[in-house]
């Protein structure tokens, strides 16, 4: 199950994401994330993911695309802060293969 709440404060839209980021869940995060930011043009956006538990492959997908984005992904608890790590360091390994082959 998950559960994603979506905040307004002032000028940013928080998606507040709590249980498991898998399988349908991920496909019903991203149907919220598109919805919602196509209606709030000029807006920031970020995920807290403090609640999530577990990400897999499938989350860690969307949430890299959601970064790629501009979206922030903020987390204080293990489970999440390991998922943005990793997403994180993705994002740095592909940018250094893109500079050593463009």
């Amino acid at each position: 199950m998950l559960k994603v709440t979506v905040e307004e404060r002032g000028n940013r839209i928080v998606f507040r994401v709590e249980g498991k980021l898998r399988g349908p869940w991920v496909i019903e995060l991203e149907r919220c994330w598109r919805s919602t930011s196509s209606r709030m043009k000029g807006k920031s956006f970020s995920v807290d993911l403090d609640g999530v538990g577990f990400v897999d492959d499938q989350g860690k997908a969307l949430l890299t695309e959601m970064d790629s984005a501009g979206v922030e992904l903020v987390a204080n608890e293990w489970i999440a802060r390991s998922a943005i790590e990793q997403i994180a360091a993705h994002a740095v390994n592909s940018t250094v293969n893109t500079a050593e082959h463009g």
